[in-house]
């Protein structure tokens, strides 16, 4: 699950990590405030649903087996943070935020990652930032992150660095 304020910033920072749990078999679905064009998630293999609609059902299905969410959302929205900190509390899922800086809640548990994009993730990734009319000068071979719980997911393309902050 990933949950943005926009489908682009969902590609742009994390477009390749989502294509790849996508193609290794995983169900994407990303949450995004508003109603945005999402032909790009699409692209990516994901489907999409609204934000404010999920924050305001009450599922009490299967959680999700990672979370990657956009920093400034968490920082701005109560709920998004209660639902990143209670599902960091049940210490079986993964967490990934990117952005800036880490947020104080989640300093001691983050650590940094980087998730190498398949050849495969960087063509499609291209695809989707031209569908969403992002700029899309150059792909990166990588995405940074801060996580936690990264010991389930190795084969993925990840590795962690104390010197690659994000």
């Amino acid at each position: 699950m990933v949950i943005a304020s926009s489908p682009v910033e969902v590609v742009r920072f994390a477009g390749g990590w989502l294509f790849d749990r996508v193609m290794a078999g995983w169900d994407a679905t990303v949450m995004t405030t508003g109603y945005a064009d999402c032909r790009s998630l699409r692209i990516l293999g994901s489907r999409t649903v609204d934000l404010e609609t999920a924050l305001a059902t009450t599922d009490s299905g299967p959680g999700p087996q990672a979370l990657a969410v956009d920093g400034r959302l968490y920082e701005s929205d109560a709920r998004v943070r209660r639902m990143v900190l209670d599902t960091l509390g049940t210490g079986s899922v993964d967490v990934w935020l990117w952005g800036e800086e880490s947020p104080a809640e989640v300093k001691g548990d983050a650590g940094s990652v980087q998730h190498r994009l398949s050849v495969a993730a960087r063509a499609f990734k291209a695809q989707a930032l031209a569908a969403a009319a992002a700029p899309v000068d150059s792909i990166d071979i990588a995405e940074l992150f801060r996580s936690s719980g990264l010991s389930r997911t190795p084969s993925l393309g990840l590795t962690t660095s104390a010197s690659q902050l994000v």
